[in-house]
């Protein structure tokens, strides 16, 4: 159900579920005059695609109060007082504490969020009936400041390239920010750490046929002008923005499936709030797949990280042990020092 007009609150019906909004005409975006009703009527209108994205996944609630210009808070705990229909799913972080997250369902768990201020939604790589065990493999484009995009759609395309090397499909979408997303659906045979192990491979492989223009190294030092493929995305409690997700940019953008043929070309301001009605009607929803003609989408194309991480087991073998992970996670054996190289020589000569 999109809703046209609004007033000071209101209430939407949505999977038959009544779903209070506080405030619907607060304008989120200035610079376009969205607003929180515009912004609900958006995730709406894409409905099948965005829920596929988050739907029985632990989803962190990204909270922008005053809208996409304003400050933003992480709650990843769902509020104390919340709809009794409100699924949610407890977790675990590094540290070994527990929370209780929102696990969306259905379109009136996302608009739920919107509500709450959530602009864009963050998924975890897990779904509800098992989160020890991801089914996706996520991989995160950053390019470094005075890098060109078209650097990272180069990248992209070789990221793409080794993938299917390895009997892996991958699905590209903007990030709606500054880089490419490519999710891969994978077989939940492996826990974190295992799909961590065979993301860093992957983006070794990349760096090493294109090392002027792609990096793995976590140390902001030693990337110098080029792309980040983020293995550590897929650590456990990290997350990205999920298809479909508007992002906090002046003009709205939207993370949007992309056909790889068209990442060669494509630009991430081809992709907003305003440009995606008539985008949807071109070309649907790219990750649903067409079942008449034998088509899997992207549920449908899950795969094995065998390869992968027999990739890992090599480099391994030749002297490359664990890259660095974030700062808040358990020392790992074997893993890299987590000091940057300049402060090391600097601890050193000390």
């Amino acid at each position: 159900m999109i809703v046209a007009m609004a007033s000071p609150k209101t209430v939407l019906e949505i999977d038959g579920i009544e779903v209070p909004i506080s405030n619907p005409d607060k304008v989120f975006f200035p610079a376009t005059g969205l607003t929180k009703l515009g912004l609900i009527n958006h995730y709406l209108s894409v409905g099948p695609g965005v829920l596929r994205g988050v739907k029985s996944r632990p989803t962190v609630l990204k909270r922008y109060p005053n809208g996409a210009e304003g400050d933003f808070f992480f709650q990843k705990r769902v509020p104390e007082k919340r709809p009794e229909w409100l699924q949610t799913v407890t977790i675990a972080f590094p540290s070994g504490r527990t929370a209780l997250e929102l696990c969306p369902v259905d379109m009136a768990h996302i608009v739920w969020a919107v509500n709450l201020g959530c602009i864009d939604l963050n998924p975890w790589p897990v779904r509800r009936f098992d989160v020890e065990h991801p089914d996706e493999l996520r991989i995160d484009l950053d390019p470094m400041p005075g890098v060109p995009f078209s650097a990272v759609r180069d990248v992209a395309l070789l990221a793409g390239q080794v993938l299917s090397e390895h009997g892996l499909v991958g699905w590209p979408k903007s990030s709606g920010s500054r880089g490419i997303h490519i999710c891969v659906r994978i077989h939940q045979l492996w826990d974190f750490t295992d799909v961590r192990r065979a993301a860093l491979a992957l983006a070794r492989e990349v760096e090493r046929r294109a090392p002027d223009v792609a990096t793995s190294a976590w140390w902001k030092e030693e990337r110098g002008e080029r792309v980040l493929l983020d293995y550590n995305q897929n650590a456990r409690d990290r997350t990205v923005a999920s298809v479909y997700s508007v992002r906090p940019t002046p003009n709205a953008r939207v993370s949007a499936p992309v056909h790889w043929d068209e990442v060669p070309t494509m630009e991430l301001d081809d992709f907003t709030v305003e440009s995606m009605p008539e985008r949807w009607a071109s070309v649907g929803d790219l990750e649903a797949g067409d079942a008449a003609n034998g088509v899997p989408g992207i549920d449908g194309s899950a795969g094995s990280l065998a390869s992968l991480l027999e990739l890992a087991a090599h480099d391994e073998a030749g002297g490359l042990g664990d890259a660095p992970w974030p700062p808040n996670f358990p020392k790992v054996e074997g893993e890299a020092l987590r000091v940057a190289p300049s402060r090391r020589k600097k601890d050193k000569k000390d």
